[in-house]
C-alpha cells in the first residue's frame, strides 16, 4: 500500500468550528478522510475519523497540529497509527435492520440490549444513545444498526427482544433497513 492510516479521536466543549477546525488541519496536511462519525455528548462534541496520506508521512506530523489546536482552542485529539490488516474489514453479511429502544431512564439497558445480540453473533455497525424528556420525567433512547446472521430472520430478533421488553419496562422496535443503490 503507497497510503499511511491512522485512527483520530476528537473531543471538546461543543462550540461552532470544531468539524471545520478539525478539517482544516487534515487539508493543510494533505490527509483524506476516508471514514468518520460525529455527535453530540452531553455538552461535548465527538469525532470519530480513519484518515490516510500517501506515504512518506508520520504520525508526529499530526500530533504536533493537534497539539497546536488544542493549545488554541481547547480540541483534544488522539491519533493512533493504523496497521494494514486493520483496514480489510469484511463486510458484514446478512440481514441489515434498525432496532429502537423507548423507555424509563435506568442502569442496564445499554447492557442488556446489546449482550442479547453478541451472544447470538448479531453484529452492531452503529448505536446511538440520548435521554429525552424532563428531568422529572426522563425519557432513553437507543437506536441501533446491526446485521443480522445467516440464517436469523427479523422474526427471530422480535421474539429474542420481547423478553427484554418486559424485563427492562421499555419499548422495542425493529425494522429492516433495505439498502438503496445510489
Amino acid at each position: 500500500m503507497n497510503r499511511v492510516h491512522f485512527a483520530v479521536t476528537v473531543i471538546s466543549k461543543d462550540r461552532p468550528g470544531i468539524v471545520a477546525d478539525t478539517a482544516e488541519v487534515l487539508f493543510r496536511l494533505g490527509c483524506n478522510v476516508e471514514d468518520s462519525s460525529c455527535t453530540m455528548l452531553g455538552g461535548d462534541f465527538a469525532m470519530i475519523l480513519t484518515i490516510s496520506h500517501l506515504k512518506p508521512f508520520v504520525k508526529s506530523r499530526l500530533v504536533e497540529e493537534f497539539k497546536r489546536l488544542h493549545d488554541e482552542k481547547g480540541l483534544v485529539a488522539h491519533v493512533r497509527s493504523l496497521a494494514d490488516d486493520e483496514l480489510n474489514r469484511p463486510a458484514p453479511v446478512g440481514e441489515l435492520c434498525l432496532v429502537s429502544v423507548y423507555g424509563a431512564d435506568r442502569p442496564g439497558i445499554v447492557y442488556r440490549v446489546t449482550r442479547e445480540l453478541a451472544d447470538r453473533l448479531i453484529t452492531i455497525s452503529d448505536l446511538n444513545t440520548r435521554l429525552i424528556g424532563t428531568e422529572e420525567e426522563p425519557v432513553y433512547v437507543m437506536m441501533l444498526e446491526a446485521y443480522l446472521p445467516d440464517g436469523s430472520t427479523i422474526d427471530d430478533l422480535e421474539q429474542l427482544l420481547a423478553g427484554l421488553r418486559e424485563e427492562l419496562h421499555v419499548e422495542i422496535g425493529v425494522r429492516v433497513i433495505t439498502p438503496v443503490a445510489l
